[in-house]
């Protein structure tokens, strides 16, 4: 079993597979001494030259390194709104936490207010005990100063934490064509394929470098080159299959390509919310078992809508995703619980962050599997994980439903699910969850949504499932 850096344990977690993590194939990834270099702007140059402040040539020149060792042409500046993944205070970040520093005393900020990541704590919401707070105070002990630095450096807010950044709610939703620096891989994928904007798939630190610059390199996704499909996906599954064992199947098989996927336009209506939340565990899952960060989805998707299949790359491969494929993926799946056939302590939905739709779906399923058995309160600690802004609308929006999910005990935490589960203290515990990123990523054991529903009302799994 690998381990994390926060001492935790991770699951099949792909980032040790063959990727650059970036959208672009390691093939493509040229040499130091040979690489073509970057074209400068008179005022991209000056700024290299340091005319903008140590501070500022230093951000510069990180991000033209980092673009030329990709074969970045030029920079172009950036649109929409930054996001952020940094969201934990733990000693593997000091070195950012060093850059973070420096930007701030020069007094620097991003190019528009962003959005972050969401905290690995929620205290309130999923309550820890005395001595749990006292080991997670010194695993995270730079996480009020890290808070601090993104608040100088241009967060929105000290609420604005959620991967779902692209949510109404959150105020920051991109636009079609935005070019983007963003690292969330989850964001990453929904923002390129469903909203229609342009961003690779960016290490942690680099999103920081360019917000701060306003640019990012022009590579790989950013292109119109690199938004071209090599994989068509056919998918012929005699029912919608849930998003997130698709998007676990479709991973595994193209693992850094973009899927041209058709099919799925029988099971959904473009333009529909809950067609926007199916892409969002979709795109999750896609990424979560590969490094995807674009899917084009045949009359779905604005890009797939306006090109079909002229997105189609010359010498495109095709794989073929039918139940037996889908069977077969996900009866692959390992349980990495510390007791392989224990009970499950806690059921995590959420990951990523769910919309005000899919908190309502689930509280209502949640509510109708009660009434079914005639019982008062969840048989099990349940979290429907989403940010503050999308929990203060669902509960304005639904306040009958959100007032009976509080008198059955479910709460609605604002953290980051994947990352509770990686910490040495909560890596050992048995968490049921419907989510592949939490699932590949944790320890966690992922379950269809039926299933979930019964554990939920029950507190014991349906028999026959082990």
């Amino acid at each position: 079993m690998r381990r994390n850096q926060l001492g935790g344990q991770i699951g099949t977690d792909p980032i040790f597979s063959a990727t650059s993590h970036t959208g672009r194939a390691r093939s493509s990834v040229t040499r130091s001494a040979g690489r073509q270099r970057l074209t400068l702007s008179t005022d991209e140059q000056e700024i290299f030259d340091g005319l903008g402040g140590e501070a500022l040539q230093k951000t510069i020149r990180a991000v033209v390194d980092y673009g030329e060792i990709f074969g970045a042409s030029r920079l172009v500046p950036l649109g929409g709104a930054p996001h952020h993944a940094i969201s934990w205070g733990s000693r593997g970040i000091e070195p950012l936490l060093r850059i973070y520093r420096e930007l701030a005393e020069s007094g620097l900020r991003a190019y528009a207010p962003f959005t972050s990541n969401p905290k690995p704590m929620d205290p309130i919401d999923l309550p820890l005990v005395l001595d749990q707070h006292l080991a997670l105070a010194k695993i995270f002990n730079f996480t009020d100063e890290l808070e601090r630095l993104n608040l100088e450096l241009g967060l929105r807010s000290p609420g604005d934490w959620s991967c779902a950044c692209y949510e109404p709610e959150m105020g920051n939703t991109p636009e079609f064509g935005d070019y983007l620096a963003w690292s969330e891989s989850s964001a990453i994928t929904f923002a390129n394929s469903v909203l229609g904007a342009r961003t690779n798939r960016n290490p942690i630190g680099i999103d920081m470098l360019c917000s701060i610059l306003g640019k990012a390199p022009y590579f790989g996704l950013m292109t119109d080159r690199g938004r071209l499909a090599d994989w068509l996906i056919e998918v012929e599954t005699s029912r919608r299959c849930s998003p997130q064992v698709l998007g676990s199947t479709i991973g595994l098989r193209v693992l850094e390509g973009v899927p041209f996927i058709v099919g799925l336009d029988r099971y959904l209506s473009r333009g529909a919310a809950h067609t926007a939340d199916y892409l969002k565990d979709l795109g999750a899952a896609i990424a979560g078992n590969g490094g995807v960060g674009l899917i084009h989805i045949e009359g779905i998707t604005p890009e797939a809508v306006r090109w079909g299949r002229d997105l189609l790359a010359a010498g495109f491969e095709t794989a073929v995703i039918d139940d037996d494929e889908i069977e077969r993926v996900r009866a692959g799946y390992p349980n990495l619980w510390k007791h392989r056939h224990g009970k499950p302590k806690r059921v995590f939905l959420g990951c990523p962050h769910l919309t005000v739709g899919q908190i309502v779906d689930w509280g209502r399923r949640i509510v109708d599997a009660l009434e079914a058995i005639q019982a008062s309160t969840i048989g099990i600690p349940t979290h429907l994980f989403a940010s503050s802004h999308v929990r203060k609308a669902f509960e304005h929006q639904h306040p009958e439903l959100a007032g009976r999910l509080q008198e059955l005990g479910v709460t609605i935490p604002s953290n980051c699910p994947m990352m509770w589960c990686s910490t040495p203290l909560e890596d050992a515990e048995l968490v049921a969850t419907n989510s592949n990123k939490t699932r590949v990523y944790t320890t966690a054991r992922f379950f269809d949504d039926d299933v979930l529903a019964e554990l939920v009302a029950t507190g014991e799994l349906p028999e026959g499932v082990q």
